[in-house]
C-alpha cells in the first residue's frame, strides 16, 4: 500500500490551499502533520517535531512510510481544516465552532448493523456533562446503547467501510472490545462528530487532571491504529493449522477478527513490557510449523505463532509491536488489562480470555 498512499498524498497536495505551508505560507510543502491535518514546509515541520509527537505527528511525504490510517486521517481532516479556515471563517469567528466544542451534539448517523452489513439511521446524542454517547433505534425511545465518552476511541474508517465519510467507534463492553461503524453523506457532519468527541474527552480530562497542560492531555484523546491487516495464526497448540485473521493493533491490545468489520474481535492479546516476559521475534520455536513469513509473539501465558503475507509486512508488524513492548506501562494500560474478561477453567485456574481463544 506504500505506493498507493504516496499517490493519495500527491493528490491531496494538488488541491487548492494544500500547496503551501499551513503555518508560514511557503510553497510546495514536503511534510505533513497527520494528527492535525496540515501540510508543512521543512522549517515549520522542524518546529512541530520539537514540540513532541504528543502535539504534532510529522512525517515526510515521500521519505517516510505512511500507514493507511495516517493517510486517511490527513485526507479527512485537511479538507475540513481548509473549509473551516476559508469557507466558514471559524478562525476569525470562533463562535462558529460551537457546534463541536459546546460539549453537546445530536443528530442522525447511518450505523452498520451488528449482525449484518446494512446501515440504519440512528439518532446519536453526545453529552459531555454526562460523559455519554448514546444512540437510539427509535428517536423518542430509550437509547439502544450508552457509551462512556472517556472510555471510547474514534477513528476515521473509509478504507474499511468503503464510505469516505465514516468513523469507527470502539469501546469496552462486558470485558471485550466492541466496534461500531457510522457514516454520513456530508463530510463536514462526520468530521464535526469526530471533533466533538475529542473536545468532550479533552474537557473531561482537564477536570480530572487540573494540573496538566492541554498539550499533555492531547495524546489521550483519540488514537489511530498503528497497524492493521491480515495475518495467519495457529490455535493454542503449535500443531494447530494456521487460520487467516484480520489483526488490529490498538494501543497495547492486539485484536484479531474473522472480518475487518466484525463487531467483536475473536480474541485480544494484551501486550505488556519486555520486563514482564513479552517479546517479538522472527520465526517460530523449534518443532513448530513455519508458514512462510512467520514470527512469534511471546507472552507470559502463551507463545502466539503468526505469519505475514510478505517479508516486508512481517518486518512492519515486528517493528510496531516491538515499540509497544519497549514502552513502559501507564496506569491507563493497567486499567485496560484489568478490565479484559477472564474465564475460569475446569481446573479452577484463571486464564486470560485473549490468551487462550482462537
Amino acid at each position: 500500500m506504500a505506493d498507493a498512499n504516496e499517490k493519495l498524498l500527491a493528490e491531496l497536495l494538488k488541491k487548492p490551499g494544500n500547496n503551501e505551508c499551513a503555518d508560514c505560507g511557503a510553497k510546495n510543502p514536503e511534510w505533513a502533520s497527520y494528527n492535525i491535518g496540515i501540510f508543512l514546509c521543512t522549517r515549520c515541520a522542524g518546529v512541530h517535531r520539537s514540540m513532541g509527537a504528543h502535539i504534532s505527528k510529522v512525517k515526510h511525504l515521500k521519505l517516510d512510510r505512511w500507514e493507511d490510517s495516517q493517510v486517511t486521517r490527513v485526507r479527512e481532516v485537511v479538507e475540513q481544516w481548509i473549509r473551516a479556515k476559508y469557507e466558514r471563517e471559524e478562525f476569525c469567528h470562533p463562535e462558529r465552532q460551537n457546534q463541536y466544542v459546546s460539549g453537546f451534539m445530536e443528530g442522525f448517523l447511518m450505523k452498520r448493523g451488528k449482525e449484518d452489513s446494512r446501515y440504519y439511521p440512528r439518532k446519536f446524542v453526545l453529552s459531555e456533562a454526562d460523559d455519554t454517547l448514546k444512540y437510539h433505534v427509535k428517536e423518542h425511545k430509550d437509547p439502544k446503547a450508552v457509551l462512556r465518552i472517556s472510555e471510547l476511541n474514534v477513528a476515521f474508517a473509509p478504507t474499511k467501510t468503503g464510505n469516505q465519510n465514516s468513523l469507527q467507534i470502539s469501546f469496552m463492553k462486558d470485558g471485550s472490545t466492541r466496534h461500531i461503524y457510522v457514516y454520513h453523506e456530508d463530510a463536514e457532519v462526520i468530521t464535526n462528530w469526530y471533533l466533538a468527541i475529542r473536545c468532550a474527552k479533552l474537557h473531561r480530562l482537564q477536570v480530572a487532571y487540573p494540573g496538566a497542560s492541554e498539550n499533555e492531555l492531547l495524546s489521550q484523546l483519540t488514537r489511530d491504529f498503528p497497524k492493521e491487516g491480515f495475518l495467519w495464526k495457529t490455535g493454542p497448540r503449535h500443531s494447530d493449522a494456521y487460520k487467516k485473521r484480520w489483526f488490529t493493533l490498538d494501543g497495547r491490545k492486539l485484536m484479531y477478527h474473522d472480518d475487518p468489520m466484525d463487531a467483536h474481535p475473536k480474541g485480544e492479546i494484551f501486550i505488556g513490557h519486555s520486563s514482564e516476559g513479552f517479546a517479538i521475534k522472527t520465526g517460530v520455536p523449534p518443532g513448530a510449523k513455519d508458514q512462510g513469513f512467520s514470527f512469534t509473539l511471546e507472552t507470559p501465558d502463551r507463545s502466539f505463532l503468526l505469519s505475514a503475507q510478505t517479508d516486508d509486512d512481517r518486518a512492519q508488524w515486528i517493528n510496531v509491536i516491538q515499540k509497544v513492548i519497549d514502552k513502559p506501562l501507564t496506569p491507563q494500560d493497567a486499567t485496560v488489562a484489568a478490565r479484559l474478561v477472564r474465564k475460569r477453567t475446569a481446573s479452577g485456574t484463571m486464564n486470560i480470555l485473549f490468551s487462550s481463544t482462537r
